[in-house]
């Protein structure tokens, strides 16, 4: 599982002093369950989701992923995450096998389960027809699917979603959707970020509310319901980052 304790994250800027981009953020996150974190761009999500992959060191605070310190234990944690944003950045003179190939054999893997894990997961993500083409001939939608592949070559146990659907077309976003919750189906623990409440709403079983660097409120849709006293994911958003300028 996922497990940040007071997590802080704080840039210095000239112009602005000190800015808080994750302010003592403390939550769990649990096997075959999908943790939400929901924000306006600038909130902190993808530096939350950043510390917890091991791309940024806290200024303070700690966290656990799969029983091991960002902070201590980054080469465990790495081992043991899948970490997807919309930032695909392919190799562009690979090809789509080549691509999950190589982060297959940097995880490890041997050449008879890595041949395995690539027919599957190709399989799974329909991508057997342009297995073949180098990156850069790829469109949107299919480099999504080869950063997919390539997150999941490992089959990590924890998988983190940083706006993963972020400028896709429909059909491609909802490819990515079915594939966050067959993830928690095999009982992975899944982080996910994103500023659509329609998706929020779809797939977290536990959503935080986090603005400015804060979590301003959490749990699930029917609870942060009966505490706002509204039912729309909008309005309760809307009214919860109000009453906490």
């Amino acid at each position: 599982m996922i497990a940040a304790r007071q997590l802080t994250k704080l840039f210095h800027d000239k112009k602005r002093g000190p800015i808080h981009a994750v302010d003592n953020v403390s939550f769990v996150c649990h096997p075959g369950r999908v943790f939400g974190l929901l924000g306006v761009n600038g909130a902190g999500k993808t530096t939350c989701l950043r510390l917890l992959a091991t791309l940024l060191i806290p200024t303070s605070g700690d966290a656990t992923v799969a029983g091991f310190q960002i902070v201590t234990q980054p080469d465990q944690v790495r081992a043991h995450i899948g970490f997807l944003s919309t930032s695909t950045a392919l190799y562009a003179r690979l090809t789509a096998r080549e691509l999950v190939e190589y982060f297959g054999r940097l995880h490890g893997l041997t050449e008879k389960l890595l041949s395995q894990r690539l027919d599957n997961l190709f399989t799974v993500l329909d991508m057997h027809e342009f297995r073949d083409r180098r990156c850069d001939q790829l469109s949107t939608g299919m480099k999504q699917k080869v950063s997919i592949a390539r997150t999941l070559v490992h089959d990590p146990p924890v998988m983190i979603f940083d706006e993963p659907t972020h400028g896709l077309d429909i059909l491609t976003a909802r490819a990515v959707v079915a594939f966050i919750r067959d993830c928690r189906t095999r009982g992975k623990t899944v982080i996910f970020s994103t500023h659509n409440m329609s998706e929020m709403e779809k797939l977290c079983d536990t959503i935080a509310i986090i603005h400015r660097g804060k979590l301003m409120a959490q749990g699930t849709l029917p609870e942060l319901r009966d505490r706002a006293g509204c039912q729309d994911l909008e309005d309760i958003f809307v009214k919860v980052v109000e009453e906490n300028p």
